[in-house]
C-alpha cells in the first residue's frame, strides 16, 4: 500500500506553487511602474493595467476551472496541460522588461505580453488546488489546504521585504528568476497528479452521508460566489487600504515593514488548527464564524488605543481571513459535484480577482483620499466580513435543521 504521507507532500508541492506564483506577482507589482515608464505609460495608469489584469482573472480563473475538469479525465494530462501553459506564462513574464527596455515604441508589445502574462498565469490558481478534491480523502482535505494556502499567506508576509530589497535591482534579474523557479516547479506537477490518484486508489475514503450534508449547506454555488466576494472585498479595504494608515497612528512609517506582515503571521498560524473545525463542520460553517471573529477584530483595530492593541487585532484579523480562505477552498472542493472542482474553486478566485478589481477601482477614483468617504472605508470592511459571516452561519443552520428534520 502506498505511503500516507503522498497527500501531504502533495500539499507542501501546491503551496510552493502558490508561494512562487504571489511572489511573481509582487515582482511584477514591485517593477510595473518603472517598466511602464520606460515604454512611455505615465505612473498614473499603472493602477489600470493592474486592473486590467484583475478583471481578466475574473474571466479567466472560472474558464481555467472548468477547462481543468475536462483535461483531468485522463491521469496526468492536467500535470502536462499546466506546466505547456505556464511556460508561455514565463515566457511573457520574462520578456516584460526585456522589451520595456527597447522604449516607447515598444508599448503595444508590452500591453500584449502584460495581457498574455495574465491570462495563462490563471493556470496556476484553481487547477493544482482541484486536484486535492478530486483525488484526496474528504478528511484529508482541510489539513491539504491549509498547505496549500500556507505558501500564498508566507508571499504575503514576504512583500514589504521584497519591495524594499529589490526596489532598486535590475528587474531582469527577479523577473528571470521568478519565471524558472516557478516553470521548474511546475514541471513536477504531472508527478504529482499520478502519486494523487495511486494514492486515490491505493486507500480509497468512503464518505459519510453526514459529511456530504454537512458539506452541501450553500444549497449552490451562487450563494458561495457571492460571499466570498464580499469577504474578499472586506480583506482588501481592510488589509490593502485601512491596515497602514492604522499603524501610522503609532509607529513610524519605517516601521510598516516590520508591521504590516503581522497580519500574515495570523494568517499562517490559524489556518492548520481551524483546519480541525472546518474537518468536523464543514467549510461553510468555519467560513461564518471566521467572518464574524474578522469582523470584531477588524473593529477592535480601528478602536486601538495603542500599538500593542492594534497589533494583536491585526493578527486575529489575519487569522479570521486565513481561517477564510482555508475552509473557503475546503468547501469549493467538498460541495461541488464528482467533476466539478475546478470550476467552483475557479469561481472562488474569480470573485477574489473581483473584490480586488473593487478596491483598485476605489483608489482610482480617488475616493480612498476623499475624506467624505473616510468612514465609508473605516465600517465597510467590518460590515462585509460581519453580513457575509452571518449570512452563512444561519443558512449553515438552516440547512442542517432541515437534514436532522428528515432523519
Amino acid at each position: 500500500m502506498m505511503s500516507t504521507s503522498i497527500p501531504h507532500r502533495a500539499g507542501i508541492y501546491l503551496a510552493l506553487v502558490q508561494l512562487l506564483f504571489t511572489l511573481g506577482w509582487t515582482v511584477y507589482a514591485i517593477f510595473l511602474p518603472r517598466l511602464a515608464a520606460e515604454v512611455g505609460i505615465p505612473r498614473t495608469a499603472v493602477i489600470f493595467i493592474l486592473m486590467l489584469d484583475q478583471a481578466i482573472f475574473t474571466i479567466t480563473d472560472v474558464a481555467m476551472g472548468v477547462a481543468a475538469d475536462r483535461v483531468s479525465n485522463l491521469v496526468g494530462r492536467l500535470g502536462y496541460w499546466v506546466a505547456a501553459i505556464t511556460a508561455l506564462s514565463c515566457i511573457a513574464f520574462l520578456a516584460l522588461p526585456f522589451v520595456a527596455g527597447i522604449g516607447s515604441s515598444a508599448q503595444p508589445w508590452f500591453l500584449g505580453l502584460t495581457v498574455l502574462w495574465a491570462v495563462t498565469s490563471s493556470a496556476l490558481r484553481a487547477p493544482p488546488l482541484m486536484l486535492l478534491g478530486k483525488y484526496a480523502a474528504r478528511p484529508a482535505i482541510p489539513y491539504l489546504s491549509s498547505l496549500a494556502m500556507l505558501g500564498f499567506g508566507l508571499a504575503g508576509a514576504a512583500a514589504p521585504y521584497l519591495t524594499v530589497t529589490l526596489r532598486n535591482l535590475d528587474p531582469r534579474l527577479p523577473f528571470a528568476l521568478s519565471s524558472m523557479a516557478l516553470l521548474l516547479t511546475v514541471l513536477g506537477l504531472a508527478s504529482v497528479e499520478r502519486a494523487l490518484a495511486r494514492q486515490a486508489v491505493a486507500s480509497p475514503a468512503p464518505v459519510s452521508q453526514a459529511a456530504g450534508k454537512r458539506d452541501s449547506i450553500t444549497g449552490s454555488s451562487l450563494l458561495f460566489v457571492i460571499a466570498m466576494v464580499v469577504l474578499g472585498l472586506g480583506y482588501q479595504l481592510h488589509f490593502a487600504i485601512n491596515s497602514a494608515p492604522l499603524f501610522l497612528r503609532f509607529a513610524k512609517p519605517a516601521d510598516l515593514d516590520l508591521l504590516m506582515p503581522v497580519f500574515w503571521i495570523g494568517f499562517n498560524i490559524a489556518m492548520f488548527p481551524a483546519s480541525l473545525l472546518t474537518r468536523r463542520w464543514g467549510g461553510v460553517v468555519v467560513m461564518g464564524g471566521a467572518g464574524l471573529i474578522g469582523a470584531a477584530a477588524v473593529l477592535a483595530a480601528g478602536a486601538a488605543a495603542g500599538l500593542d492593541m492594534l497589533i494583536a487585532a491585526q493578527f486575529v484579523a489575519g487569522a479570521a481571513w486565513g481561517c477564510i480562505l482555508m475552509s473557503a477552498v475546503t468547501a469549493a472542493l467538498t460541495i461541488s459535484e464528482n467533476g466539478h472542482q475546478g470550476r467552483l474553486v475557479g469561481l472562488m478566485f474569480s470573485a477574489l480577482a473581483l473584490a480586488t478589481f473593487a478596491r483598485m477601482a476605489a483608489v482610482a477614483s480617488g475616493f480612498q483620499t476623499d475624506p467624505s468617504y473616510t468612514p465609508l472605508f473605516q465600517w465597510a470592511p467590518t460590515f462585509c466580513w460581519s453580513a457575509a459571516g452571518a449570512a452563512l452561519l444561519y443558512l449553515s443552520l438552516r440547512r442542517m435543521r432541515a437534514w436532522a428534520a428528515a432523519y
